[in-house]
């Protein structure tokens, strides 16, 4: 399915391709730059040409509620800006800064309290988003601040009606429910009211329409998304990661999910190992297991990022799969980190989507 001729020119004349950050059946979603009429700049575009045509009209109607919701968002500075949109493809600007499931803001306060400003200033535009409960739905921008994306369930109301009392109620509950995650000891004691209170339509959805939406997703469009992993992440990773540890010469591995052109989503493992050539006895022997399709890419590296509990940072691994090395800068705690980066930016396998995201990293 094409995109109709006027978006087509449009973004023949003003959009740059960059790097997929994501491909389902509702959408393609990609970073690039955008000629806008006060210059160029950082931007996202979603588009509907690669949208099967058994999910055509969901995903058209997914693609209208995000327009509407950011063109009535325009000016408020809660997330990204429309800087256009056409029948089927949309752009829109690019917020500097990773996502909450990436960005973990421990004991960040202030990041919560932007958040609850940020809430505040979508209630009184008539907005409720509608879908944040996903982490990867919240960004910790660079300047510290709290923005939302993906506007795809957002309701817009004139009025302040029962339904939009109960959906922005529901907005702040989610928002509560990652507070508690990361700073869990600033609650008040409203807050951890709302928390243990679910509205009545938030009950019967769990009991009732979240199955039968499960059901559709994950059945008839076989549609999962684990921070955009996809049932490769969820099924096909864990089951590849133990046999690759099954190899003596390996000490970890850790496997995460990247947008891929011409699959839709690649794997990418990152093996920790002293031996470069191990790449190619590892792909054989996933090969000779007869399991799951082996990792687009392998990448054997001395040192995985860890955590202080020395888990692998898993965040920063899947900024690397996905050639988003711009955000991964601010998230380099100690010198372990950034030798890990200066070991692997040469080395990474993923340059089918090439983007000059590097500019912005400091030299080692």
């Amino acid at each position: 399915m094409s995109l109709p001729k006027e978006d087509a020119a449009v973004l023949s004349a003003r959009w740059t391709d960059g790097v997929l950050l994501k491909r389902d059946v509702f959408s393609t979603v990609e970073r690039g730059r955008f000629r806008s009429d006060s210059g160029e700049v950082d931007a996202v575009l979603r588009r509907l040409d690669e949208v099967p045509w058994w999910s055509f009209l969901l995903a058209r109607h997914l693609f209208a509620r995000e327009k509407h919701a950011l063109a009535l968002a325009k000016g408020l500075n809660v997330g990204p800006e429309l800087l256009w949109a056409g029948r089927r493809a949309l752009v829109r600007g690019f917020v500097d800064g990773a996502a909450l499931h990436l960005a973990k803001p421990h004991g960040d306060l202030a990041y919560f309290r932007s958040a609850k400003a940020a809430l505040r200033r979508l209630r009184r535009a008539g907005i409720c988003h509608n879908d944040l409960a996903k982490e990867q739905n919240w960004l910790v921008g660079r300047d510290g601040r709290a923005y939302v994306t993906d506007f795809q369930l957002a309701a817009c109301f004139e009025g302040r009606g029962r339904l939009y009392r109960i959906l922005a109620y529901e907005d702040l509950r989610h928002l509560l429910k990652h507070k508690r995650s990361y700073v869990p000891e600033a609650l008040t004691p409203r807050e951890r009211k709302i928390l243990a209170k679910k509205s009545l339509a938030a009950s019967l959805w769990l009991a009732t329409g979240k199955k039968v939406y499960r059901a559709i997703t994950r059945g008839l469009f076989n549609f999962t998304d684990r921070e955009g992993g996809g049932r490769r992440l969820v099924n096909d990773a864990p089951v590849l990661t133990a046999l690759i540890r099954k190899n003596p010469a390996v000490r970890d591995t850790a496997i995460v999910a990247f947008a891929d052109r011409r699959s839709g989503v690649g794997l990418y493992a990152f093996v920790e190992a002293d031996q470069a050539a191990l790449e190619g006895q590892l792909r054989n022997e996933l090969t000779a297991a007869r399991g799951p399709k082996p990792p687009e890419h392998i990448q054997v590296v001395h040192a995985l990022p860890r955590d202080t509990s020395g888990k692998p940072r898993t965040e920063i691994l899947q900024l690397v799969a996905m050639n988003q090395l711009d955000l991964i800068e601010p998230m380099m705690r100690n010198d372990q980190d950034r030798a890990f980066l200066k070991d692997i930016l040469e080395q990474r396998k993923n340059l089918r989507d090439r983007f000059n995201f590097e500019a912005n990293l400091p030299a080692s």
